[in-house]
């Protein structure tokens, strides 16, 4: 349906990187697990290891998934930004190349007990 405005529609998005002091949005997705119905949407610093960030932020999101305590986040296949990827974890988001609102998909073939048939 068209809308007419009355006036010019100025459009201020909210989400831009300067708003939020310092951190970022980086959202993280487990590919054919169906028990999280979107990616996980995380507020991070860009200097937080990748590494500390999946240990202490993803892995206890991932918690109550059952194949959960079977993931090695450091053996998963990677997909960022569309395309296969290794990341570095040891050194920081920023040092790999994340950034603000950046997806990053993991995923765990023989792993897929909430699978969609």
């Amino acid at each position: 349906m068209a809308v007419t405005s009355t006036k010019p529609y100025v459009a201020v998005p909210r989400d831009l990187v300067q708003n939020f002091n310092g951190k970022q949005i980086v959202y993280v997705c487990w590919d054919h697990h169906m028990l999280f119905a979107t990616p996980l949407m995380l507020v991070v610093e860009p200097g937080m290891l990748l590494g500390d960030m999946l240990e202490n932020v993803v892995k206890p999101l991932i918690g109550p998934d059952p194949d959960s305590a079977a993931v090695d986040l450091t053996q998963v296949a990677w997909m960022k930004s569309g395309q296969p990827w290794v990341p570095d974890l040891g050194v920081s988001l920023a040092a790999n190349g994340i950034v603000h609102k950046e997806q990053l998909r993991f995923s765990t073939p023989g792993l897929n007990s909430l699978l969609a048939a």
